[in-house]
């Protein structure tokens, strides 16, 4: 018998190493896969533009360009652009977490005909994609005359459903004995959303928020039409400024898109445990 009990052992400590092995060569696999475009990136932004389309095997270029980089920021404002981009994408995000904080709560704990009805309706504007929204909301800052200012490029897309679903989930799996006991102490509904639940909902609000600042940052279309004048533009307008007449200028413009990445690229890796914990708490909690 304990010899028998030992094999057993033996063959489930096997399995567990062959599991453990499968599944970090899988992982390893899927997050190369990823992070070939990255890569792709970096080696395309070393090379001298002219043989960016090399129909070569090797990846490297012929040199390392390294003057791609002072050639990518002298093409264009790239410390304004910077700033326009941190700016938008720093308020974009704050907004988005105060809205999406307030619709959550007000979805989730407040009592008012036709909630869940309403909130249905809400989710729905999630399946819209920007294309359809863009004239209307083009046609509202036109008639208020808040074309070309960055309240045209920060505020219209700061009220999406993400965001409020995802703090809504996490505050339908809070007990509502936080609130009860709250109330007795004389607290209202902001006293106690601000005071009680806000410490609690740290995780699933910085998830909106870090979402929020990388589509703020990255968003190409809505900018393209609500902004004219240079001193307002943001990355992906910035990243026009290569392509001309004579064609694009591949080696500094990709050079660009790197240090434009790295931004959004250190959040995410800064704030990788929260943003994991967040997902998890936020997106299933719900009960």
């Amino acid at each position: 018998m304990p010899k028998t009990s030992s094999t057993s052992h033996h063959s489930v400590t096997q399995r567990s190493v062959l599991n453990r092995t499968i599944s970090t060569i899988g992982m390893t696999v899927i997050g190369a896969f990823f992070l070939f475009p990255f890569f792709w990136m970096v080696v395309t932004s070393l090379k001298p533009t002219v043989e960016v389309f090399s129909t070569g095997t090797s990846l490297m270029g012929s040199e390392i360009a390294w003057s791609n980089y002072p050639s990518a920021l002298q093409s264009m404002p790239f410390g304004r652009i910077i700033l326009n981009s941190l700016l938008v994408a720093t308020a974009g995000s704050l907004l988005v977490m105060t809205v999406s904080l307030l619709s959550a709560y007000a979805f989730s704990r407040l009592r008012f005909r036709f909630r869940d009805h309403l909130f249905l309706l809400f989710l729905g504007t999630l399946v819209l994609p920007q294309e359809v929204l863009v004239i209307p909301l083009y046609i509202g800052m036109q008639k208020a005359g808040l074309v070309n200012s960055y309240f045209a490029l920060i505020v219209p897309f700061a009220f999406g459903a993400f965001g409020a679903f995802l703090i809504r989930q996490f505050l339908l799996s809070l007990p509502g004995e936080f609130e009860e006991a709250a109330r007795i102490d004389g607290c209202g509904d902001v006293r106690i959303l601000f005071h009680v639940l806000l410490p609690l909902l740290k995780a699933p609000i910085l998830v909106v928020g870090v979402f929020a600042f990388i589509d703020y940052w990255s968003t190409f279309l809505w900018p393209l039409i609500v902004v004219n004048d240079s001193h307002l533009a943001t990355i992906p307008l910035g990243l026009q400024m290569f392509s001309g007449e004579r064609g694009t200028d591949w080696g500094p413009m990709m050079a660009a898109v790197t240090m434009a990445t790295i931004p959004s690229i250190f959040i995410v890796v800064f704030l990788q445990r929260q943003l994991e914990k967040g997902v998890a708490l936020g997106a299933f909690g719900g009960r």
